[in-house]
């Protein structure tokens, strides 16, 4: 079967990960969608508009997009576009084998909507009305109509290219079609909204992000999820909402556990409906985790800590001054748990660790689905490039803008099935020696508490003195 059009109307927010988002869905069901009408180089610039055109092979993949894809509102079959009535109807007419069959006793409803622009009602019927033509002879019905059709009007963003407000017939663009499928997938947003959850965390994920990460993962029934850094367990429940088993663990035991008797994850999944999909939960560095063989996930979700709410943290302790005597520490009672000491974790060195650990877990096409903070200033692709390794290979990049820095939603796959041995889990020595670049997520907490100052501004800020460069607020030696 041919590939047909097909209009996609999209949510408002998080325009980049909309591409990601429709080409992991597809994957997971084993189809592929068309972006024949963008050119690579086209495809930054549509996303940021509330419409695209794809190509599906069959209607039933639409359905597929609408049940499960996060940032769709509606997806309608396209009958034709324009810039302008006249050439939209000439399209319409062209275009007559997909709609004709429709004519003789089909129950039907237009609808006209504006996008950056309100349309009155007298706008609306002159619409409608507008495709007489089309000699549809079935009944009108509002309520529960065989089939919808749907016309958009997209104006311009708020106002015309002159500063002047938009005017109705004013636009940049017509589309027309027959509702296919209402994005169902949306609603899961109230449903895991974080104020309503039986347990969460300051640093607990916004709702619609731990969904959109779980599509990332392609999470469905049979597959096994983990995540190694799962504080309250934002990812958890909505990757096993959609049918997968979750194994969570993380250096802090608070963060899972909470205060009450029965651990906060365990409440919150009780309270979704996926308890028995928690496999378990364990407390323990990643860094010296208990796995004895690899390939076990199917895929590894987290969020890893980066410091401006909740720093990373591994085991070991810190590096002294030579000219500091070692601390004196008490011994545990015999009753008294012993608590290991720790050390901060490096965000550059956590991430180039984190994906040598998911290229020796992972199963074979497994993927790594996390988030990177980053500099927007000094960002550039390379610094994620850099931290790949062997038989790991980017799949997906798109970013969550705050101004001057950004967070990233990385998607890496294991493309390999040979095995690896277990990381050694000293990244940060290996990137001091292998690297010249510094990349822009290395020190993140730093840079962030310091405002991001650029480096010029950071240097001025300093004074030099016997070829010693002190700041400010510290004491020269």
């Amino acid at each position: 079967m041919a590939p047909s059009d097909y209009l996609f109307v999209f949510a408002q927010a998080h325009e980049e990960f909309r591409v990601p988002e429709l080409r992991s869905i597809a994957e997971l069901h084993g189809f592929q969608v068309g972006f024949d009408h963008y050119a690579t180089e086209d495809l930054d610039n549509a996303v940021k508009r509330p419409f695209m055109i794809l190509r599906l092979r069959e209607e039933e993949h639409a359905r597929l997009l609408a049940n499960r894809c996060i940032l769709i509102k509606s997806i309608y079959e396209l009958y034709a576009q324009g810039s302008t009535y006249n050439e939209l109807h000439e399209a319409n007419e062209r275009a007559r084998s997909l709609w004709e069959r429709y004519i003789p006793d089909t129950s039907f409803k237009f609808t006209v909507i504006g996008y950056n622009h309100g349309l009155s009602q007298r706008r609306q019927r002159n619409v409608i009305e507008s495709f007489a033509y089309m000699g549809f002879l079935g009944k009108i019905e509002m309520k529960n109509p065989d089939i919808m059709l749907g016309v958009f009007e997209e104006y311009e963003d708020g106002r015309r290219p002159d500063g002047c407000p938009n005017v109705d017939g004013e636009f940049r663009q017509t589309y027309f079609g027959r509702l296919v499928a209402e994005g169902t997938a949306r609603s899961l947003i109230r449903t895991f909204d974080v104020k309503k959850r039986a347990y969460f965390g300051n640093t607990s994920m916004e709702a619609e992000i731990s969904l959109l990460m779980a599509n990332q993962t392609q999470a469905a029934p049979g597959k096994l999820m983990y995540d190694p850094f799962i504080g309250t367990g934002s990812m958890a429940y909505t990757t096993a909402y959609f049918g997968a088993h979750v194994y969570g663990s993380d250096i802090d035991g608070r963060q899972m556990r909470g205060k009450a008797k029965t651990p906060g994850i365990i409440r919150a999944a009780v309270q979704y409906g996926i308890a028995q999909r928690i496999v378990d939960l364990c407390t323990f560095d990643v860094t010296h985790h208990p796995w004895r063989c690899g390939g076990l996930f199917d895929a590894i979700i987290t969020d890893p800590p980066y410091g401006v709410r909740a720093g990373a943290k591994r085991l070991g302790r810190k590096k002294l001054r030579d000219d500091r005597p070692l601390p004196q520490i008490p011994r545990p009672g015999p009753n008294e748990p012993y608590i290991p000491p720790t050390k901060p974790y490096e965000l550059s060195a956590l991430i180039a660790d984190l994906i040598f650990f998911a290229r020796y877990q992972l199963k074979p096409r497994g993927l790594l689905v996390f988030f990177l903070p980053t500099v927007t200033e000094t960002y550039e692709e390379v610094d994620i490039q850099a931290a790949l390794c062997e038989g790991m290979e980017l799949v997906g990049n798109s970013v969550q803008g705050f101004g001057s820095w950004g967070r990233r939603l990385i998607t890496i796959r294991k493309a390999t099935t040979e095995s690896y041995p277990p990381p050694t889990f000293d990244s940060a020595v290996i990137h001091d020696v292998a690297s010249s670049r510094i990349p822009a997520h290395k020190d993140f907490r730093e840079k962030y508490f310091q405002g991001f100052k650029k480096a010029s501004e950071q240097m001025a800020g300093c004074c030099q003195t016997n070829d010693l460069v002190v700041a400010p607020n510290q004491r020269s030696p």
